[in-house]
């Protein structure tokens, strides 16, 4: 296991020499294995190790004896030991949380700060091959594209510091293996086996079942899966992104065909990167890329159909050697009332009175730790529905980072937002609680971190004039 760990963190280049390596270790098999595996490796590294331990208060006397585990090892090896803790049910009630989404984000917002006051440069968690292909068969179970089923991924940058995962290639055999052959105890959590989390009802009846009865390989197919995923979304994201630099002209006008050479354009590239580019076209202008959409689309650009309908009043229309996007038809005459419209989770709106679509995207957890810190809304704290209207006077904020609410006449004016736009500035409400404003970061106490599930991101597009 040694040997192998070794190879996966420099084949992910996950750590560096010279990198200070915090591991949070909770005191069960997997995290203990990291511990060891990374104490034997540090010297042909290079790297300097802190233990860390969050006391999620759980399980009452087992959760300090847990923390007292670590700590006893981590002096063992004579390595510094931070602990942490919090009420996490205490936060799920209160935030509305499942208690798996508090204890994620508790920790995380926990393990970041260390990291900041301790100048770490990567927290290292104990994600094996079976976190993997668990996470996997969920996202494919709740319908994830090539992007989901990517699943954990090897390392992510969060506020500075990296998240590695360099048990990501090994398994849970091979890591209670590694411990027993080196008299290493841990601590078991019968909490791992309570079917009310979802996890585990996969973990211990779903895919059990699955490897008996149809393939005892599934977890090494799910596993080579998420890593075929990752890397094709990386290179057919960057082979569509490419594309539209060269070949996509705003508002809305996409190339299918060179009339001088034929070689560039959209019917000039094979049918995966047609989907993944039109996929990204439709995307820059606010639009739903589900798979129906995507092939209506290609079917009009390969002449099929001269024009096709889409959602929010757009539509798409072949003229000549370009297929073009028209944006709905919008009230511009009468700004003198407010608005108010229904903005679903995930979906659009029109606001014809300012002539912007508002749209609201889940953003998995696992990509919301690479968006801008507080740029993002948690998922879990949300409806089905956000509101959209216009400023109304009286109209208090507080954004992400911020110490206190504020009226958002004061906000808009330290912004320098013009007087004559402010009586139409959109803002989204989840009840009658203002959790998003236009050009602000999200409501403090909505804000996405770490472990706390999916995000929600909102976007606004302004639509070009006639």
């Amino acid at each position: 296991m040694r040997d192998k760990v070794l190879h996966y963190i420099r084949d992910r280049s996950l750590l560096r020499a010279g990198d200070r390596v915090v591991v949070a270790v909770s005191g069960g098999a997997d995290s203990v294995a990291l511990l060891r595996v990374l104490l034997e490796l540090r010297g042909e590294l290079g790297i300097v190790l802190t233990v860390a331990h969050f006391n999620h208060q759980l399980r009452g006397d087992d959760s300090d004896s847990d923390e007292s585990f670590v700590a006893e090892l981590a002096q063992q090896h004579e390595l510094p030991f931070f602990a942490g803790r919090a009420d996490v049910r205490e936060h799920a009630a209160s935030h509305k949380l499942s208690i798996e989404h508090a204890a994620r984000e508790l920790r995380y917002q926990w393990l970041i700060k260390l990291a900041a006051e301790q100048r770490i440069d990567a927290i290292a968690t104990a994600h094996t091959s079976d976190d993997q292909a668990e996470t996997v068969l969920m996202k494919f179970l709740r319908g994830a594209s090539t992007k989901g089923l990517a699943g954990i991924h090897p390392v992510l940058a969060r506020d500075g510091v990296r998240i590695v995962r360099p048990l990501l290639d090994t398994s849970r055999p091979e890591v209670e293996q590694y411990l027993k052959s080196i008299d290493q105890p841990w601590c078991e959590d019968e909490t791992n086996c309570d079917p009310r989390f979802a996890r585990n009802r996969i973990r211990h009846e779903l895919l059990p079942l699955l490897q008996r009865d149809y393939n005892p390989n599934l977890r090494e197919l799910l596993n080579e899966a998420a890593e075929v995923a990752l890397a094709e979304q990386d290179y057919w994201q960057r082979k569509a992104e490419s594309f539209l630099e060269r070949c996509h002209k705003p508002p809305g006008r996409l190339l299918l065909r060179d009339d001088i050479s034929h070689a560039d354009g959209l019917l000039a590239e094979p049918l995966a990167l047609q989907r993944r580019i039109l996929k990204s076209f439709l995307e820059r202008y606010g639009l739903p890329t589900d798979f129906h959409h995507i092939e209506a689309l290609r079917h009009c650009a390969l002449g099929g159909a001269s024009r096709v309908d889409l959602p929010c009043g757009w539509l798409a229309r072949r003229e000549g050697d370009w297929l073009e996007l028209d944006p709905p038809k919008t009230q511009t005459d009468d700004l003198a009332g407010s608005y108010k419209y229904p903005l679903p989770i995930p979906g659009r709106c029109a606001v014809g009175e300012v002539r912007l679509i508002i749209q609201a995207t889940v953003v998995p957890a696992d990509e919301a730790a690479g968006e801008t810190p507080g740029s993002l809304l948690c998922r879990a704290r949300l409806k089905q529905e956000l509101t959209i209207r216009n400023w109304q006077p009286g109209d208090r904020f507080r954004p992400a980072h911020t110490g206190s609410e504020e009226k958002l006449k004061r906000l808009f004016a330290e912004k320098r937002i013009p007087a004559d736009q402010r009586r139409f500035w959109p803002v989204a409400l989840a009840g009658s609680q203002i959790v998003w404003v236009r050009g602000f970061p999200a409501a403090h106490d909505f804000a996405w971190v770490p472990g706390s599930g999916d995000a929600l991101r909102i976007d606004v597009l302004v639509l070009p004039e006639e």
